[in-house]
């Protein structure tokens, strides 16, 4: 039985570029970002956790910034930069966060460890030699529920260390 009132669902064309590869296909108006990437690129590192933006499990760089894709339409990216945890490695080779958070522990369950990743790569882009409460505060939004913190902090710490040493 069909709804009179309801609205068809609209369609259009995003292109965008996701871990330096251009992507472009139709699709549903209301796609969130988070979707797209999951569901239509089988990039699965993006963790759609609590769908309100507030665990930060999604976090994708959006042109070099952090953003939550759960609260980002695909749309919203037409024509702009993605950069999810996939692709952060350089041919293989673990990025200097992702190297971090490997030798420090930086993860239990590993489910919040990609946002906490992408957001980490986002703070040390803009701070490459934060505080402890720089660092707190880069990560705010994004929530672990297994550690108590102090390996992601002691992660991002060495990350930013192995940055300004130039490895």
């Amino acid at each position: 039985m069909s709804n009179a009132n309801q609205e068809p669902q609209s369609e259009l064309i995003v292109t965008i570029t996701v871990n330096g590869s251009k992507t472009g296909e139709i699709i549903p108006a209301r796609t969130l970002l988070s979707e797209y990437v999951r569901e239509h690129l089988y990039l699965t590192g993006t963790h759609r956790g609590c769908e309100t933006a507030k665990c930060g499990a999604c976090t994708v760089l959006l042109d070099g910034k952090a953003v939550k894709s759960c609260n980002v339409l695909a749309a919203q990216a037409n024509g702009r930069n993605v950069t999810t945890v996939e692709g952060l490695d350089d041919h293989g080779k673990l990025s200097p966060v992702q190297q971090s958070f490997w030798d420090n522990h930086g993860m239990q369950c590993g489910y919040c460890t990609p946002g906490f990743v992408i957001a980490s790569t986002a703070l040390l882009n803009e701070n490459p030699n934060p505080t402890i409460d720089e660092i707190r505060f880069g990560l705010a939004g994004n929530i672990c529920r297994c550690t108590g913190y102090t390996k992601i902090i002691e992660s991002v710490q060495d990350a930013a260390h192995r940055i300004n040493k130039g490895s």
